[in-house]
């Protein structure tokens, strides 16, 4: 095995016990890492009983999982996995930082936990020296005294393992803010200050477990490579491709707040009632001006897309997080009628300090917002908070609520589709139309109306994906190629960073896993067999679902209702999108992928890709007859 450190840790919260586990080269093989393996070790564990498991109970694992291209990749990531509080299904959602580094020189692939702790903890890794330790100093703290707490008192800790080692640097780590703790639905895992695996509610399945961080500290080098020539001279053409894109590098996609309005009609404004604006005040250049760092990256990274913001005077000063990026830009600023960096900014930093998504509580916040402008919601049902478009005072303090579940914000804190179903109860009304979401996930913050938003080309892409509203994930046709899930499932397996693979070709990809395994793996038999299966398992688990939720196959795999609607403004007023079309789309993608009209994983799709127990799972569910 190459590229791989050959072992787990699974570690029960509610025992104590830690073991070291080996996966079979067969198991790595077909699964690869990260996402592949996450979904396949859950159905092997849970698949049996998966309408049952509650996301937010003991019973759901929480999986942390290297790829075998993290730490040789530029640019590094690790995945998140576990029965989704959102969607209850499965979704491998990834993080930047040098988590999955520091965890592969430890000497382990990644983290299997399961149980819940009496008391409020963290797991403290270095090399084989692994422990559960009392978290309650931290517990209910926010983001950045957690970081504070964690970097202090693990450095104290390694310096007792490795004393004669020297100077060290800080630790990795993932952790939770009082959005996890409160097991909210719109949780996210936060790597180092403000990076964060928002999509899932992952953040929520910690505090379930009352699991406040994992810290990981690796000695040891990465493991060998198969052939180190070509992969140190595919990483010297990687680097060279990704310094070329310097409009890139500068901005990440923080240039994308005002592109995605004003040239492509697709960026979400007020709760999606609109998807166009020129505000000259939201173009890139003037989220320049608050940048501190303007060439810092995460280990090995060539892009350095994010960089660190800084509120130095104003009524917001002392607000600090990564740049907001484009999905935070539209999330926490447009779709909220704010247009000003230094909002955004703010509220981008509140997000982080609660530990909450930035896409799913902007969506909620912003659903909310709509609510209230409609008269449905009261300022009386808000605990006071007049929740104007724009005031980011009135959002700050909601988020706050929902993050603590204080008020209406114990029903918010459910992600936006439960909290419309509960709101429409309360009030007698059906709200389902002003929350968009796809299968309990608010979506990526790319439209479908115009037809000309990159990331969303094709009307399916949320419809039709496993991980439902999951931008970097999107459904597309051909379901082989560059835009497909079926590519994405190769991203979140391997593990490495998408953005720094977008300059990439296919091939260079699949050189790159074989320079570092050893294992040649075609595309063909990636999207004809390995990237299926996959998709098989995550497509099942989705639709069993429960136990509060299960999606209707077909009936569920739709648009939004606003969606549906035609753009009110810009230079496609007017646009909407085909039914007829969408449809076609849809059952077009159904066949590729090898599902029946239902849109249900086929009998003999699963034969062939040796998922017996997967069919007869689906006839006990009645799914397939």
């Amino acid at each position: 095995m190459r590229g791989y450190a050959g072992k787990f840790l699974e570690i029960d919260l509610s025992s104590g016990a830690i073991e070291e586990k080996k996966v079979p080269d067969s198991t790595l093989k077909d699964y690869i890492g990260g996402r592949g393996l996450a979904t396949k070790i859950l159905w092997d564990t849970l698949g049996s009983k998966w309408e049952s498991v509650d996301p937010l109970s003991s019973e759901n694992m929480l999986l942390v999982f290297t790829g075998p291209l993290t730490g040789y990749f530029p640019g590094t990531k690790i995945c998140v996995s576990g029965k989704s509080p959102q969607s209850n299904g499965v979704i491998g959602s990834t993080v930047a930082g040098e988590f999955g580094i520091d965890l592969k020189c430890a000497g382990y692939d990644g983290l299997i936990i399961q149980g819940k702790a009496e008391q409020p903890c963290y797991i403290f890794i270095c090399d084989d020296h692994v422990e559960i330790k009392e978290a309650s100093p931290i517990w209910g703290k926010k983001a950045r005294e957690t970081v504070r707490f964690l970097v202090k008192e693990s450095l104290r800790e390694i310096k007792d393992i490795k004393p004669g080692y020297g100077e060290v640097i800080e630790p990795s780590f993932l952790y939770i803010g009082p959005s996890g703790e409160t097991k909210t639905r719109i949780a996210a895992v936060t790597s180092k200050y403000a990076h964060a695996a928002g999509y899932g509610g992952y953040g929520g399945v910690m505090g379930a477990k009352n699991l406040k961080a994992l810290v990981v500290k690796g000695f040891g080098p990465v493991p060998d490579v198969y052939d180190k020539e070509k992969t140190l001279n595919l990483v010297q053409g990687f680097l060279i491709k990704n310094f070329e894109r310097e409009r890139f590098r500068r901005w990440g996609t923080g240039a994308g707040g005002y592109n995605f309005g004003a040239e492509t009609s697709s960026e979400p404004i007020r709760n999606w009632q609109e998807e166009w604006h020129q505000e000259q005040s939201y173009k890139g250049e003037e989220f320049d001006k608050y940048w501190v760092k303007r060439n810092w990256g995460d280990f090995g990274c060539p892009t350095t897309c994010l960089k660190v913001s800084v509120l130095k005077s104003g009524k917001y000063e002392g607000a600090l997080c990564d740049n907001p990026d484009y999905e935070l830009e539209s999330y926490l600023g447009t779709n909220l009628g704010i247009f000003t960096p230094e909002k955004n900014i703010y509220l981008s930093y509140v997000s982080n300090e609660l530990g909450s998504c930035g896409i799913q509580s902007g969506a909620v916040l912003g659903f909310a917002a709509e609510l209230y402008q409609r008269g449905i919601l009261t300022r009386e049902d808000l605990d006071g908070i007049a929740l104007e478009w724009g005031d980011v005072e009135a959002f700050a303090a909601l988020a706050e609520r929902i993050a603590t579940r204080q008020g209406i914000g114990d029903i918010l804190s459910e992600g936006i589709y439960r909290a419309a179903v509960k709101i429409g109860e309360m009030k007698g009304l059906d709200v389902l139309k002003y929350a968009v979401h796809e299968k309990g996930v608010a979506i990526g913050a790319h439209g479908v109306r115009s037809g000309r938003d990159y990331v969303t080309t094709n009307p399916i892409a949320y419809a039709c994906s496993v991980q439902a509203g999951d931008h970097t994930s999107g459904a597309d046709l051909p379901i082989g190629h560059r835009h497909s899930e079926l590519f994405s499932i190769m991203g979140d397996s391997a593990v490495y960073c998408f953005f720094a693979a977008m300059a990439l070709d296919n091939r260079d990809i699949f050189d790159f896993y074989e320079a570092v395994t050893g294992w040649e793996l075609t595309e063909e038999e990636w999207y004809q067999e390995k990237a299926l299966r996959i998709l098989q398992l995550q497509r099942a688990m989705l639709l069993l679902g429960g136990p509060d939720i299960t999606w209707k196959p077909n009936r569920d795999d739709e648009l939004p209702p606003r969606f549906w609607e035609p753009l009110p403004s810009g230079p496609d007023k007017g646009k909407s999108l085909d039914r007829t079309a969408f449809e076609k789309s849809k059952l077009e993608y159904f066949d590729a992928a090898g599902w029946n009209k239902n849109g249900v994983p086929k009998p003999e799709t699963l034969h062939n890709l040796g998922l017996k127990d997967v069919e007869v799972k689906l006839r006990e569910a009645s799914l397939i007859s």
